[in-house]
């Protein structure tokens, strides 16, 4: 047996796992001629939810992102986790953007793509895999482990025979969740190499507290690669500890090659670089057996836990832990990994939230439920799907076979704002969030979340509040960057502010009509609390039947009806974005739109009306 390689995760999947994906890269740049002496097999540095965090929180082009990784990182291949046909975003795409995707991805400097499918559903891995192929780049078929009644060795056995048939160049075993035991994993590896001949790749979350004897058994049973992550970012949520794998690995056959002192210095940096991000910290990060239950996987519970502190319940992340396992057998038992992790997540948090199971569909269950995102499996719940889509087609067919190509059409819609083709793939993961993102860096008025400063870190439960002195609105279109120049008071309810405008000095007068109250529950999100609990100026309570409301805090993505139009109950009416779902708010009764009281873009609360319809 020659000796075993090591791709460290640092750049990518461990900071996803312990801080919500908010490392910055200029808080990577620094150490990366460190990191490019190592030796690693690869460096995963792009890919899953760091997209999406680059545009929507830190404001960073995940292209340049890339590009300075890449320069940076001259001798060491560089990995990315690709979603096969959903690329890094919550959709199926046609074929045209998936491999204008891959194509710039290896342009961009992506040396090892990591392809997998949510369902495990083959025909949405083929065109990718292709596609990297023709690039020149080293296509790795990933394999989503997961445990259930029509999961065993044997059915992932087949999903490996398949993705060697497709050109794979090795495999992964895709262990998200850390659901892998020793035994399993010994024996999935052997029967893995016999049947395909492919090196295997073992990827394994530390979240149950198995990974590094998963990795250690994987090893003796011939994986050639095991996945591993700096200890700054290491264990709990994320993976086993480079360090220590290599340690336990020295003077064995499967020796690394790796010096321990050339990794401490790493580990240093980013010990420091950690305590930056103290407010993206989640309380469940560390070793939680119940993993095995949930089957949350360790990039999902930490967006899970700063999702909950956003909807104010963080206190009923057990209930929600004990929801998933049920909504995923309702489902059909597929793998919780992205996309599929939020659909069932989201599903599972508005079961607890809302006030029933079921009460309130995400639009991204019903596509599910329609075949839309690959064939379950196993059989879903009829019920559930009668529920959500009643007498609805089913499809059979490789879903992305029924979408037309979209590059041209998506070009044309982003003309004038994207300046180039990767422009326009940013705009195809993330249409409104990445025109938004493309205007502002046009305008190079790209301003990133703020990262608090250490000495306000909460030292109990009177955590500092914080309030903004300067920021940007939007307001019917229109942005305005507006910075806080002073203030006075008049009286005790109405004082002046000093604000700067666009560069132009304006005074303008505050009446408070309530006061701010900070909750000293425990439960502290760092977000103050108004005695109305409502941020809607004009929106009024809901106080009868025809007051359609949300079952949780979100966007207001469209406005699906207009003022005197009659609808039935059931019908939707509006779509908000919560939790990076989709879902549809349906009329409550039958009558007459007569009062809209939000716009394509509001923020919502579940304490406000956000329409009104007279009953027939």
């Amino acid at each position: 047996m020659s000796k075993v390689y090591i791709s460290d995760l640092v750049l990518r999947d461990g900071h996803q796992s312990l801080i919500a994906t908010r490392m910055r890269t200029e808080h990577m740049l620094p150490i990366c001629a460190r990191l490019d002496n190592i030796g690693f097999w690869s460096l995963e540095a792009w890919g899953g939810a760091t997209f999406d965090a680059c545009v929507r929180f830190l404001k960073e082009d995940p292209w340049e992102r890339l590009a300075k990784l890449r320069k940076s990182l001259p001798n060491t291949p560089l990995q990315m986790l690709l979603r096969g046909q959903n690329l890094l975003g919550y959709r199926h795409y046609a074929d045209d953007v998936v491999r204008a995707f891959v194509g710039k991805a290896a342009d961009n400097g992506v040396d090892v793509f990591r392809i997998f499918d949510a369902m495990n559903d083959l025909r949405n891995m083929r065109v990718s895999v292709e596609a990297v192929l023709k690039a020149g780049k080293h296509a790795q078929g990933a394999i989503s482990y997961t445990t259930s009644p029509v999961h065993d060795i044997p059915h992932f056995v087949e999903l490996a025979k398949g993705l060697a048939d497709f050109g794979c160049q090795s495999i992964a075993i895709k262990d998200m969740a850390g659901l892998l035991t020793p035994s399993v994993a010994g024996e999935l590896v052997a029967a893995i190499r016999q049947a395909t001949g492919l090196p295997v790749h073992n990827h394994s979350h530390a979240t149950s507290g198995l990974a590094s004897m998963v990795h250690l058994k994987a090893v003796e049973a011939g994986a050639s690669i095991i996945d591993t992550c700096i200890s700054a970012f290491s264990e709990g949520a994320s993976h086993p500890t480079t360090e220590s794998m290599v340690a336990a690995l020295a003077g064995t056959p499967y020796d690394t090659g790796i010096k321990l002192t050339d990794l401490e210095e790493i580990a240093a940096y980013f010990r420091e670089i950690r305590k930056l991000y103290w407010q993206f910290e989640s309380n469940f990060t560390g070793v939680d057996p119940r993993v095995l239950v949930s089957q949350v996987p360790g990039g999902m519970i930490s967006n899970l836990s700063n999702q909950l502190k956003e909807q104010r319940a963080l206190d009923r992340m057990d209930e929600v832990l004990a929801e998933i396992p049920r909504v995923r057998a309702d489902l059909g038992y597929p793998p919780l990994v992205t996309p599929t992790s939020q659909i069932v997540g989201t599903q599972a948090v508005l079961n607890v939230l809302s006030g029933g199971r079921y009460k309130t569909i995400t639009n991204e269950v019903k596509l599910y439920l329609q075949g839309r995102y690959g064939k379950a499996p196993a059989a879903v719940d009829h019920g559930v799907r009668n529920l959500a889509i009643g007498d609805q087609e089913v499809i059979t067919c490789r879903p992305a076979d029924l979408i037309p190509d979209e590059m041209d059409k998506l070009k044309a819609e982003i003309e004038g704002i994207a300046k180039c083709e990767e422009d326009v793939l940013t705009y195809a993961m993330f249409p409104d969030l990445g025109r938004t993102f493309l205007q502002e860096r046009n305008a190079d008025t790209l301003s990133p979340e703020v990262l608090l400063p250490v000495s306000a870190k909460d030292t109990g439960n009177q955590a500092p509040r914080f309030a903004a002195d300067e920021f940007r609105i939007t307001l019917h279109g229109e942005t305005y960057h507006i910075r806080l120049t002073g203030t006075g008071r008049i009286s005790q309810s109405e004082r002046p502010y000093y604000v700067n405008v666009d560069g132009v000095s304006e005074e303008v007068f505050v009446e408070a009509l309530n006061e701010v109250e900070v909750s000293d529950t425990g439960n502290n999100t760092g977000s103050p609390r108004t005695s109305t609990q409502a941020s809607g100026g004009s929106r009024p309570r809901p106080t009868h039947a025809g007051h359609v409301t949300t079952a949780m805090p979100g966007n207001i993505v469209d406005v699906l009806v207009s003022a005197g139009q009659k609808v039935k109950a059931g019908d939707p009416v509006l779509v908000i974005e919560a939790m990076k779902m989709e879902n549809e708010i349906q009329a409550t009764i039958a009558g007459t739109v007569i009062n809209l009281f939000v716009v394509k873009g509001d923020a919502v609360t579940p304490d406000q009306a956000l329409l009104e319809i007279q009953p027939e």
